[in-house]
């Protein structure tokens, strides 16, 4: 029963069990939800639940990179638009390769999508650091400055490419699994290694908690903050990838539109406080998921455009309630309190006798 308790009181359980319901209410509406076939055009396993997996890889990345971020106490509202960015330099540099089948261009595209990515994050990063500027206020600016960008390598125009091995990253699998959900576990573990093998995450952990003893204590935070802002950006540039891979087309327009707001709200799902300090990259791994299954839900409810945003509000508001001790101890434990007894009622007072 302890166990069981000190299970419901880390959030990223109760993202779980979200996942969990929204699964179970497609399945009562088509009881073959959850069913797993071969597609005959492709040979590849099939189903619904590969298809959550393959469109939670975007949203695993800037939720990720948004996680370091928001510990500093920081935000970050330019993952949408760095995504839209590294769609755009992947896209045209496939085109104007013109390289269908090589590995070389692939390579050549990611290596110049991550290097912009990269890019953009320092300067958020210079600028909060070392200028001074509010998060909000930077990456609001690049946030309008990215789009911008994107528009400017692509023409304005929504460009396209074609090559066989980009297109694997989110059209092909590995083990039956969507091969861009693998690469973004795999860049999961990896950078959690980092953060927790290393003084990184405690040092970010930190200078969001009390950045001024932090700075007492002989820690930087010029340095790790801008290695936090381009850790962000290369990770949504990775997003961008893996997004316009799996249509080989970027839309400056569209790709990354409003991912950002999913990043925070996968981030805050997870665990991780909006003031800063203690991070779970496990509860935004798990929050990015419970997204991308809610829109996939969304979808497959045919909920209409309009009262989409209030049916994920309702979904993410119950989530966060059930992660307030308070909201537990009444809905769970409300019947296992114990009866106070009331109290005995006090006997009159016997009158002194008086002394002659």
């Amino acid at each position: 029963m302890n166990r069981l308790r000190a299970l419901t009181r880390t959030p990223w359980f109760w993202g779980i069990v979200g996942i969990a319901v929204l699964l179970l209410v497609n399945t009562i509406k088509d009881p073959t939800y959850l069913a797993v076939g071969i597609n005959p055009t492709t040979g590849q396993l099939s189903g619904n639940v590969l298809d959550i997996l393959r469109v939670s890889a975007p949203i695993v990345m800037i939720a990720l990179g948004m996680t370091f971020v928001i510990a500093t106490s920081g935000i970050d509202l330019s993952v949408g638009s760095v995504m839209a960015v590294g769609g755009a330099v992947a896209m045209v540099t496939l085109s104007n390769l013109g390289q269908p089948d090589s590995v070389g261009a692939m390579l050549t595209a990611i290596g110049l999508a991550i290097a912009l990515g990269a890019l953009l994050g320092a300067v958020n990063g210079f600028l909060v650091s070392v200028v001074g500027l509010q998060p909000f206020i930077t990456t609001l600016v690049m946030m309008l400055a990215g789009r911008g960008i994107a528009r400017v390598i692509t023409g304005g125009q929504n460009t396209n490419a074609e090559n066989a091995p980009f297109r694997a990253l989110a059209n092909g699998q590995f083990l039956g699994l969507p091969l861009s959900f693998v690469l973004a576990i795999v860049i999961v573990i990896a950078v959690s290694v980092v953060m927790r093998r290393t003084a990184l995450g405690l040092m970010i952990e930190s200078i969001g908690i009390n950045p001024r003893a932090s700075r007492l204590a002989g820690i930087r935070p010029r340095p790790i903050l801008i290695t936090v802002y381009v850790l962000s950006a290369v990770l949504a540039a990775t997003g961008g990838l893996f997004t316009v891979s799996e249509v080989m087309t970027v839309d400056v327009s569209g790709t990354g539109y409003q991912m950002e707001l999913d990043a925070i709200l996968a981030v805050v799902i997870g665990g991780t406080s909006l003031a800063g300090g203690k991070f779970s990259i496990v509860g935004s791994t798990v929050g990015a998921l419970l997204i991308a299954t809610l829109n996939k839900t969304v979808l497959f409810l045919g909920v209409s455009a309009a009262a989409t945003p209030a049916f994920k509000a309702i979904v993410i508001v119950a989530l966060v309630l059930l992660q307030s001790e308070r909201v537990r101890a009444l809905v769970l434990h409300r019947g296992n309190r114990p009866q106070t007894p009331a109290a005995p009622l006090a006997e009159p007072a016997q009158p002194k006798e008086v002394v002659a």
